[in-house]
């Protein structure tokens, strides 16, 4: 089994910053893209950023400049800095890990975490 777990949500006043974590644990051989979503209240949830295994990184345009998307591989941990945070940040965050169990096991899994909120309010 594979565990997905997010920690590091809070209420920040506009302008703000907060990091969050995202530790992956249980059965991994390997994790292929890790990414953070978001949902807002009476919203879809949406992708906010992608890394990669070999470190790509994608970021959706409301947030470039003001978040930063990490890893640590040796961890299975990956970490979200966001930075000059705006009330339309405000939601559940989410992380998605794509895990290959074993080495034996040719395709990956996707895994969620169970969310942490974000606050942006004064």
């Amino acid at each position: 089994q594979v565990q997905v777990v997010e920690s590091g949500g809070g209420l920040v006043q506009p302008g703000g910053s907060l990091r969050l974590s995202c530790a992956v644990s249980g059965s991994i051989f390997s994790i292929a893209a890790m990414g953070w979503y978001r949902q807002a209240p009476g919203k879809q949830r949406e992708l906010v950023t992608t890394i990669t295994s070999s470190g790509d990184i994608y970021y959706t345009d409301s947030v470039k400049g003001r978040f930063t998307i990490s890893r640590d591989n040796a961890k299975s941990t990956s970490y979200l800095q966001m930075n000059s945070l705006k009330p339309e940040d405000a939601g559940v965050y989410y992380c998605n890990a794509g895990v290959r169990a074993s080495a034996t096991q040719t395709y990956v899994a996707n895994y969620w975490g169970q969310g942490t909120q974000v606050t942006v309010s004064t």
